[in-house]
């Protein structure tokens, strides 16, 4: 009997290093690295607080003693869809800018990826060109170049790029001819290598064969080589460090690891779901097609412009997919009412898919003459396209299979299925597949599971549709109607075997890949009373929330309205000790060996701010204008007191140390700066909360809505949401009430003394303000704005009697959140009527906010809604 393989256990020096380093941070004074205007400016996307520590960790390498020598290979170990594309192109205006690196030699192991490349880096025309337009660095326009040879003297604002394969690149490095790279060539200047899919170029390592001159790994090893300034940066979702001789190699060279699980419970992928059921091929198909156009009738519900939900048939020989492709056009052609109803019917008494049973509910409530006739049109023959990976190059070898796949988002390109061989290849970029259906079902071995396993996560990327006018990065109804939930959902269906369901598992918790079984979830209910919406309130009643208004320019007239409080003493730590805390401390207590000195104040320092300024380029006059732009001069910044004039300076030093020289007082200014700068950038350009409470319609607020809830979960008891019958409660305006502990503990105590209440008021009604339901939120209006999103409270109590309507806003919360939402109470507590305006309205209206709620009404919200006024 074989062994069991054990797993080893995974060290990263280079990895933990950096995250101490950023613990030790976020606890301390010291700023890291701030990712700078030129990178931002010049990136179509926002890099995401990950991509950004990217970078953050590997400027600390490069700025290193001994960084061309201990930081010169480097990987970036990103899970599959996380955009280490963004990264990769950030990192040439960041390698360009900070160390004059102008050569960039981009290789990867197949032409589809350099193609995809391309569009990315070069091509401006493309959809997928990753830059904005122009490119300007400190007022220089930048030019990317397409080159085959570097030249022997870079132009001033040129950076060049040479995208190449790397067996292209190791034939024309091994085999000189004319107009060729060569190993001389490389030697004379400077160079980046960006080595994409990287995981390809490791064959001599795991091999130890001796044939270095052919190796691809040995090419890019001679390229580093040749000039002491040359870096290797690669980068690979795929790395299989339980390989002894891969781990040895990468321990201390991965700079930055993001995985796959992180990247979906952060909320940038689509959620993974598994579908796994006993059908034949043919019901399947249509299962996924049935579930498929429901999604894109959700979407046009919400008005979301152009949403087209693929599906991809995979299956493990090519002409089972060539079969597949001609029994789908035969079960779509033949489509009929009797038939689909009878399937529908069938399949909704036996799957336990809480999705499918959404689609089939949603079907059989629709007009299926209609329904089948849009089908038909949808999944007809020229909307389906058979690729498939017999060719050298894999599934995208074909050029013209190569545009149709990596444009199927755009509103032109008709195909809504995909029938294919194999998994989905490096460099399909595909973000509006929605559905993976198994087709041809066979045993399947563990690596047939490792396959499909990286097929599941290329298909997990999330697709950033436009909704409501805004494109969103992450996910957005993972609280809201589990409907909504689809269009952020990929489903992989699959057969229900055993063996083959614990290979997959095995494979897929190889990865770190959460894929959550669709029958792992209740699906609560609750409907509106048909009493309350026959009532005058449902009616002709309206809620109020707070309009909002952007921040004119003109009120950035100092940096208080940045959140810098220019009177209160400004201080850094310069202490240089070492510090040793438990693993969960969040702050360092001030050493009682220490003490605060007082440098200067600003303005009487000017000099040494003119250096600081010259060190950071954010600090120039441009730049500061484009957040300050009631600026008028940099000498105006220095030394006014609504600016940085009259801040004064503190340093935090050991005991008996001498007094600060001037190196150490730049310092201090610099790390000071480094605040403010982070300041201005964060709240420049928001919107802020008004005074002005506008009306909105109870009867478009209030609506049935769905609540989706784990069954297993790793809550306490009092985080459990249950739906509990509120039918024989007239007041509470919905059937069920589908709370939490602590919430329904609140909806208790409103029962308790609702009889109270009603000797005082006629009308009596509870709202739960669930975000799966509405998007009512208060935003902060009195005093300075700290947080700019707002937020939804949970609860609303409409009270109305022969004299006035009371409506009061009522937030339960939990004591592990109190003081970091603390906010929000003050936001509640600012909610009167002599505090605000109320729109199309008289005096009849009051509008009142409460303190939070906690367990046993802890700050009396009970006494607070008797006494209203």
């Amino acid at each position: 009997m074989a062994k069991k393989k054990v797993m080893r256990k995974i060290e990263l020096p280079l990895v933990d290093l950096l995250e101490n380093k950023r613990k030790i941070d976020l606890l301390s004074n010291e700023k890291p690295f701030i990712i700078p205007e030129y990178i931002k400016g010049n990136l179509k996307h926002q890099l995401r607080p990950y991509q950004n520590q990217a970078l953050v960790n590997l400027d600390w390498t490069q700025r290193q003693p001994l960084a061309d020598y201990q930081y010169n290979q480097l990987l970036f170990n990103m899970a599959t869809g996380s955009g280490k594309t963004d990264v990769l192109a950030a990192l040439i205006l960041y390698l360009y800018t900070e160390f004059t690196y102008h050569n960039f030699l981009f290789v990867v192991n197949t032409n589809a990826v350099v193609a995809k490349t391309y569009d990315n880096l070069l091509n401006t025309a493309s959809p997928k060109y990753l830059f904005s337009q122009p490119l300007t660095i400190h007022g220089q326009r930048i030019e990317l170049r397409s080159v085959t040879r570097f030249p022997s003297t870079p132009e001033n604002g040129v950076i060049y790029l040479r995208l190449t394969t790397i067996q292209t690149l190791a034939n024309e490095l091994n085999t000189p001819r004319e107009n060729g790279l060569t190993y001389g060539d490389l030697e004379k200047q400077k160079l980046i290598i960006l080595a994409d899919e990287a995981h390809h170029f490791s064959a001599g390592t795991k091999s130890k064969e001796d044939q270095k001159e052919r190796s691809w790994e040995y090419v890019l090893d001679r390229i580093r080589q040749a000039n002491k300034h040359n870096r290797q940066f690669e980068f690979t979702a795929t790395l299989d460090l339980q390989n002894e001789a891969i781990y040895q190699k990468y321990r201390q060279k991965i700079v930055y690891r993001y995985d796959l699980s992180r990247f979906i419970h952060q909320g940038y992928s689509k959620r993974v779901y598994r579908l796994q059921a006993n059908n034949d091929d043919e019901n399947k198909m249509l299962n996924a097609v049935l579930l498929s156009q429901y999604r894109k009738r959700i979407a046009n519900e919400l008005k979301i412009p152009d949403f087209k939900p693929v599906i991809l048939f995979k299956s493990n020989k090519i002409a089972v997919s060539k079969d597949a492709r001609t029994t789908f056009l035969s079960m779509i052609s033949q489509l009929n009412i009797t038939d689909l109803t009878d399937f529908l019917k069938h399949q909704q008494n036996t799957s336990h898919s809480q999705a499918l049973k959404q689609a089939y509910d949603y079907w059989l409530s629709q007009d299926l003459g209609t329904a089948i006739v849009e089908l038909k049109r949808d999944f007809q023959a020229m909307n389906t396209i058979n690729v498939n990976d017999s060719a050298k190059e894999g599934i995208l070898g074909d050029l013209n299979d190569l545009h149709n796949l990596n444009t199927l988002e755009s509103s032109d390109n008709p195909f809504r299925v995909i029938f294919a061989v194999a998994k989905l290849s490096e460099g399909w970029d595909v973000l509006n597949l929605y559905d993976i259906v198994r087709i041809g079902e066979q045993s399947t071995t563990l690596n047939q599971t490792n396959s499909e396993a990286q097929l599941i996560g290329r298909g997990a990327r999330y697709n950033p549709f436009v909704y409501q006018g805004e494109n969103s990065y992450t996910r957005r109804f993972d609280n809201q109607n589990p409907k909504y939930q689809l269009l952020e959902s990929l489903y992989y269906h699959t057969i229900n075997d055993p063996k083959y369901l614990d290979n997959l598992k095995k494979s897929l918790d190889k990865m770190d890949l959460p894929v959550e079984d669709d029958s792992d979830f209740d699906v609560f209910e609750t409907n509106v009373k048909r009493a309350f919406k026959n009532s005058k309130v449902y009616q002709q009643g309206n809620l109020y929330y707070n309009e909002v208004e952007p921040v004119p320019d003109k009120e950035f007239n100092c940096l208080d309205r940045y959140g810098v409080n220019t009177t209160t003493m400004a201080e850094v730590n310069l202490v240089e000790s070492t510090w040793e805390t438990n693993y969960n401390a969040v702050a360092i207590e001030k050493d009682p060996l220490t003490e605060t000195r007082f440098l200067f104040k600003f303005r009487d320092a000017v000099i040494l701010v003119k250096k600081a300024f010259s060190r950071n380029k954010f600090y120039r006059f441009n730049s500061l204008k484009q957040y300050i732009p009631t600026l008028n001069s940099l000498n105006e910044f220095m030394t006014a007191d609504n600016w940085l004039g009259n801040i004064r300076l503190y340093a935090r030093v050991s005991n008996g140390s001498p007094a600060l020289n001037r190196k150490q007082q730049l310092k201090a200014v610099e790390q000071y700066l480094t605040f403010v700068q982070k300041q201005i950038i964060n709240n420049y350009q928001r919107q802020r909360g008004t005074k002005r409470f506008i009306p909105v319609p109870i009867k478009s607020l209030i609506r049935d809505y769905q609540k989706k809830v784990a069954k297993h979960f790793n809550k306490s008891v009092s985080e459990m949401i249950l739906p509990y019958s509120m039918k024989n409660k007239p007041w509470f305006v919905f059937e069920e009430a589908i709370v939490d502990k602590l919430e329904k503990s609140l909806v208790d105590l409103i029962g308790a003394f609702v009889d109270r209440l009603s000797q005082k008021y006629s009308q009596i009604y509870l709202f739960r303000n669930d975000e799966r339901n509405t998007n009512f939120k208060l935003h902060q209006f009195k005093g300075q704005t700290t947080h700019y999103a707002g937020f939804m409270p949970d609860f609303i109590l409409y009270l109305q009697n022969k004299d006035f309507c009371y409506q009061i806003y009522i937030e339960p919360k939990g004591p592990q959140l109190l003081d970091q939402d603390q906010w929000k109470q003050e936001l509640l507590e600012s909610i009167r009527p002599e505090n605000i305006e109320l729109v199309g309205e008289n005096d009849q209206v009051k509008l009142y906010g409460v303190k939070f709620f906690t367990y046993n009404d802890g700050r009396n919200v009970e006494q607070e809604i008797e006494n209203l006024p």
